[in-house]
């Protein structure tokens, strides 16, 4: 009776102490930022994400298009991708036809095309607008926070580990040039608070 007693507490002070545990890693974890408070759908499938997984990872956040003159940033944006990735880096693409008909084809198009021709591996998103008056909730975020808005595609946004947003390049700025890979890497160093 004794045995069975003891072995009841030892049950339940384990089972505490795991839901301590739990409860201590629920609470430790940060808080996703406003920036990143979003959910999009992806461009490869349609299903839905959460900006939030990218919490405590430095952010490039860029509107892409595929008969853009600067289609071929997807090279560096790739490029940087790949170099930057182990360190908690990440490149968010966003294509948008809202210049000049740039991106007039469907996501499954969209991401056949950065498949076969850039072999771009990092997170896509379904088209979306990113300008004028009802760009997407991420941007208008980003439009607020910089003051800046896309005047064209491959226009990029850098966001902190912290979510908040740091730094705007020009379409004209290659993702590869010092401007942007510098700036990533001070950010790489830098622990979230």
């Amino acid at each position: 009776m004794i045995r069975k007693i003891l072995a009841k507490l030892a049950y339940f002070a384990y089972s505490f102490l795991i839901l301590g545990v739990a409860m201590e890693a629920v609470t430790a974890a940060p808080a996703c930022s406003p920036v990143l408070s979003h959910t999009f759908l992806r461009l490869q499938d349609e299903a839905p994400q959460n900006l939030c997984q990218y919490q405590g990872k430095v952010v490039l956040v860029v509107n892409t298009a595929s008969f853009c003159g600067f289609t071929s940033q997807y090279e560096g944006l790739e490029k940087i991708y790949a170099k930057y990735k182990d360190r908690g880096f990440v490149v968010l693409g966003f294509p948008s036809n809202d210049f000049g008909q740039q991106e007039p084809g469907s996501n499954k198009e969209i991401a056949d095309f950065c498949k076969n021709t850039y072999d771009v591996k990092f997170p896509m998103f379904a088209k979306s607008v990113v300008s004028g008056n009802n760009p997407n909730p991420l941007f208008k975020m980003l439009i607020a926070k910089t003051g800046t808005t896309p005047k064209w595609n491959f226009y990029k946004y850098l966001i902190n580990r912290n979510g908040e947003v740091v730094d705007s390049f020009n379409s004209m700025t290659k993702p590869t040039s010092p401007n942007v890979t510098n700036e990533i890497e001070k950010l790489l160093e830098e622990k979230p608070q």
